[in-house]
């Protein structure tokens, strides 16, 4: 499962909906262009062993294909030592949204639900919900129990989740299977009232799932907010430097999970996450707007982080409403816009679009 074409090869035989595309890997720019001329454009190159978006390159057209193909693979060999790439068909409107699921060593395999990851930068999260805002009762039922199958198809074991994305209609393919427990996990924590982490020692010492799936229901809502120190008005560049003040919201229902304290350095060579900053209400607007007041609580100087990009998020009627996608940056975000508006202390309910005499504000073009 760690290869995006070995698990699609896994999970094939049991009919879980995929992506049009190809099932194996590709260097020849002749053979991608007769792929992507029966897919039809525009095509998405993935590399297979990829994550964090990294080897991935979207391709409108075909004198676009050749040169975008050679920098996916650059990037793959690169990046994880394999330049292994396939190709799939582009979905415009995208929702990202993943299966959390538990297996045991015994077959025992649960679905907990799934947690939306629609907001991106560069395909990489920044903002997870759990649930989703869009998924019916019934499709969420066929997800969870098409994921139950990926795990069992691969006879899975531990924590993982299963990735799909969902176009405008409701329709859902299989993307991948992460396996591994990942950076969004509170938010289902936050909605089942599991410890995950706590499951895993215990699958790994050979426990039986004590859980079974008629056991498990959706409480409330949850929002996490990954804390990166980038630069939100350039382009999300890393920003290194010392923490010189660090303090970290309070309260019923606030979560942070981090891995630093003040007076420490954040360095060039690793990811540059400060923490995940997490929310939980007993609805969904209860849960944005906790989120908002913990990001206002939440004190950070020494280095630029993207604490005002999530209260623009959180303030945004596209958000908000949860009439949005995984473009949700490029049609809203714009890096030198507003700053007036997003320095100013948070409302509740947020108004839109800000009222402001800034001419700056004033001037921005809020795409809905």
């Amino acid at each position: 499962m760690g290869s995006k074409l070995a698990a699609k090869d896994a999970v094939k035989q049991y009919n879980i909906p995929m992506v049009p595309g190809i099932d194996h890997s590709i260097s020849d720019p002749e053979e991608a262009k007769k792929v992507a001329e029966r897919v039809g454009y525009p095509i998405l190159i993935k590399a297979s062993a990829g994550g964090g978006g990294k080897g991935m390159r979207v391709v409108e057209s075909e004198s676009e294909l050749e040169e975008q193909m050679t920098r996916a693979i650059s990037e793959a060999t690169s990046a994880f030592g394999d330049g292994s790439v396939f190709i799939e068909k582009y979905i415009g409107s995208p929702r990202h949204i993943a299966m959390q699921v538990l297996a045991d060593q015994y077959g025992n395999v649960i679905h907990l639900f799934e947690r939306e990851c629609s907001v991106q930068r560069r395909h990489q999260k920044v903002i997870e919900q759990a649930p989703s805002s869009v998924l019916t009762p019934e499709i969420r039922a066929n997800m969870g129990r098409d994921a139950v199958m990926v795990a069992k198809a691969c006879q899975y074991l531990g924590a993982g989740t299963v990735e799909f994305l969902v176009d405008e209609n409701l329709n859902y393919y299989f993307l991948e299977m992460n396996t591994r427990l990942q950076v969004e996990h509170p938010v289902t924590e936050m909605i089942t009232g599991l410890d995950l982490v706590e499951q895993q020692i215990r699958i790994a010492r050979g426990e039986t799932l004590s859980i079974k799936q008629e056991d498990l229901e959706i409480n409330g809502h949850a929002i996490e907010l990954r804390v990166y120190a980038e630069n939100p008005y350039d382009n999300f560049l890393p920003n290194v430097g010392t923490l010189h003040t660090y303090r970290r919201p309070t309260g019923e229902h606030i979560r942070v999970d981090d891995g630093y304290e003040e007076g420490m350095a954040i360095p060039i060579y690793y990811d540059p996450m400060i923490a995940k900053l997490a929310t939980w209400g007993i609805n969904r607007t209860a849960a944005i707007k906790l989120m908002l007041e913990a990001i206002a609580n939440y004190e950070i100087e020494g280095v630029v982080t993207t604490l005002p990009f999530g209260r623009f998020v959180f303030e945004h009627e596209a958000f908000i409403s949860g009439h949005f996608d995984t473009h949700f940056v490029n049609k809203h975000y714009t890096p030198d816009c507003c700053a007036s508006y997003i320095a100013r202390r948070p409302t509740w309910p947020p108004r839109w679009p800000p009222s402001s005499n800034n001419e700056e504000a004033e001037s921005c073009t809020y795409r809905m």
